[in-house]
Formats: C-alpha cells, sequence, structure tokens
C-alpha cells in the first residue's frame, strides 16, 4: 500500500502518517527502489490502533508508551489515569456551567451585566445598587465611580477580599446608602482640578468613612507600587482623599 491508501484504510490524512514518522510513534517501512514508502496490513493495524487510542483521549506521549510497552505502565493503567483526568474536567465543566447560570441568571434579572463582568456575585450586586441609583439621579456617571469600578474589578480578580461581601450588602440593604455613595463621586469629580491641600479633601474622606460598614476593618497595605499605581490614577485631591480615608481606616482599626 502506498501512503494515501494506508491513510484511508486507518482514516487518517496523509499528512498525520507523515507526522507520526518524524515523532518517531511509527517505524519507517521499507521504501522500494523509486524511493515511495511501502505499506503491509501490520501498518495499517498500528494505524488504526494509534487512532483508537487518542480518540479515547490519549497524548501521543502516551500512545507511544503503549507502544512500545516499556514504560513501566501498561494500557489499564493509562486508561485509569484518563478516566481519573476527565473526572476532573468534568467537575471543572459543572462549575463553569454554574457560574454561566448565575450570570445568565443576573443579565434577565438586571436587563443585562456590568461592563466589568463577569465579577463575583457580591461585586455584581454592588454594581447594579449603583446602575439603579444612577437611573434616578441627573447627569452621567461620575468620572471617579468608573475609575473605582475598574478598580474593584481588579480586586476582585487578583484578591478578593473579605470586605467586599459586608460592603455590597450594607449598599444593597440600604438605597439611601447608594445614592449618598453616588453623591460622593460626584464631589470627587468636582476636587479633579483642586489642590491636595483643598479643605475638601478632610471633609469628603469624613463622609466616604461615614459611608462604610463599621465593621470595615483594613491591615498594613502592602509594599509594592500597587497603592501608587492606584493613587496615580486619581487626581491630586482625589488621590488624597483615598490616601486619607485609608488612613481613617487604620485609626478606627482594633
Amino acid at each position: 500500500m502506498r501512503i494515501g491508501e494506508l491513510a484511508a484504510v486507518a482514516g487518517v490524512s496523509t499528512r498525520t502518517v507523515r507526522h507520526y514518522h518524524r515523532i518517531g510513534l511509527l517505524p519507517e517501512p521499507a521504501r522500494q527502489p523509486n524511493g515511495y514508502r511501502e505499506y503491509g496490513l501490520r501498518d495499517a493495524v498500528e494505524l488504526a490502533r494509534v487512532r483508537r487510542l487518542t480518540e479515547l483521549g490519549l497524548s501521543l506521549d502516551e500512545v507511544r508508551d503503549v507502544l512500545a510497552d516499556d514504560a513501566g505502565k501498561d494500557l489499564a493503567e493509562i486508561l485509569a489515569e484518563l478516566d481519573a483526568d476527565l473526572a476532573r474536567q468534568e467537575e471543572t465543566i459543572r462549575r463553569r456551567r454554574a457560574r454561566l447560570r448565575d450570570l445568565l441568571a443576573q443579565a434577565e434579572a438586571e436587563g443585562g451585566l456590568p461592563p466589568e463582568a463577569p465579577v463575583s456575585p457580591a461585586l455584581a450586586t454592588l454594581f447594579a445598587d449603583f446602575d439603579r441609583a444612577a437611573a434616578h439621579l441627573p447627569g452621567p456617571e461620575p468620572d471617579s465611580l468608573a475609575l473605582d469600578r475598574r478598580l474593584l474589578a481588579l480586586l476582585d480578580t487578583s484578591a478578593p477580599a473579605a470586605w467586599l461581601g459586608p460592603l455590597a450588602e450594607a449598599f444593597t440593604t440600604d438605597p439611601a446608602t447608594t445614592h449618598r455613595a453616588y453623591e460622593l463621586y460626584r464631589r470627587l469629580d468636582e476636587l479633579a482640578d483642586a489642590a491636595p491641600d483643598d479643605p475638601r479633601v478632610e471633609d469628603t474622606a469624613r463622609e466616604v468613612l461615614a459611608l462604610l460598614p463599621t465593621d470595615l476593618t483594613v491591615g498594613e497595605a502592602p509594599d509594592n507600587g500597587f497603592l501608587d499605581a492606584v493613587f496615580e490614577d486619581f487626581a491630586p485631591a482625589q488621590a488624597a482623599v483615598l490616601r486619607r480615608v485609608l488612613t481613617l481606616l487604620k485609626e478606627r482599626t482594633p
């Protein structure tokens, strides 16, 4: 048989057969005087077995171990490992589908998903509260709120915090809190062109503190440039408000 006939018998492409030769998975057959490979029935049987093993999910390295029978594992061991790996994949898929169902339910309930989606349920609730507040307030969304949303989405992904749930709950149970927060973001926008020592900085910081749950605490800031990068995203007076809020939170932390 020529290579095309062999490939057709096993149900693979000639390119696949050549690849198996290159990686040593199938031995090279004898060649005719004209240079063409000449395949026999044994080659077809071996190639068909390779196809069946790969369709089970074995990698080519695992197939090579099975064919060589010198890796200390028989086919039953490899198939058991494959079954365990597929079980782990099934569990991962199950969790992902559950998360997708939650997101779809949220989209249906809220009429869509936030631009930052997907985020945790707690943060999605917080964003939804802000969106509901915005629907009853004049003007566009404050620029500082848009910045804060992106920051919260980043924290939600890179370092999920225990404070996020209580914070979202505080806004969910008290719509007035959401409205006050929205107005505070507007006041932060008004500080965009102010100096860091503007008297409004201290007043705004204390109002932000009064808005946060009383059991919200903070530890020592990490010794890296993350906070500096956060503050650089805000105007100087706005960054001064954030720094002052952190200081006030530390002072009230037991």
